[in-house]
């Protein structure tokens, strides 16, 4: 199977609760989603408004002849750069997840190692205005192997699937 059928299929099982976007994308992306969420909470009547609370996610795609360390490291900084551009902190923001996955179709070893051990997050304000975890999740095309983060372990399920 081609990366961009891969690529196409699992965008597919996206597009039910994420906006996906295929065009106008960054440079090293192919595609990517962004999901929202918005909660408030009130006491009985909703003059008595107690809390906002914002949960966002912005995924990004990339395609990927061979995946090597340093390309590797080029996508997960990009994508937590532009994943950070867009988040908004406040008092009502809970979170604001940047997720990488990467289609490839062939994976070196030490790749593979250094997704595993990929790590960021930040906190707004000590944790009061929310905070960014980032996941990471590798896809070998030719062989169907897999590697992520530890908060990238979700992402595992969905892949399998396609």
């Amino acid at each position: 199977m081609e990366l961009t059928d891969t690529l196409r299929r699992l965008l597919q099982s996206f597009e039910r609760y994420y906006d996906v976007r295929t065009e106008g994308v960054a440079a090293p992306f192919a595609a990517e989603a962004e999901f929202h969420s918005h909660t408030e909470q009130y006491f009985l009547v909703k003059a008595a408004h107690l809390s906002d609370i914002d949960s966002n996610e912005y995924v990004f795609f990339a395609l990927e002849p061979v995946l090597t360390c340093g390309r590797l490291a080029e996508l997960s900084d990009a994508a937590w750069n532009a994943g950070l551009s867009r988040v908004r902190p406040y008092m009502g923001h809970r979170n604001s997840d940047v997720s990488l996955i990467i289609i490839a179709e062939r994976i070196d070893d030490d790749a593979l190692a250094l997704v595993r051990r990929t790590r960021r997050s930040k906190s707004y304000k000590f944790g009061l205005y929310g905070w960014s975890n980032f996941r990471a999740l590798a896809y070998e095309a030719s062989s169907e192997r897999t590697a992520s983060n530890r908060l990238g372990k979700n992402l595992r399920k969905l892949v399998r699937n396609v």
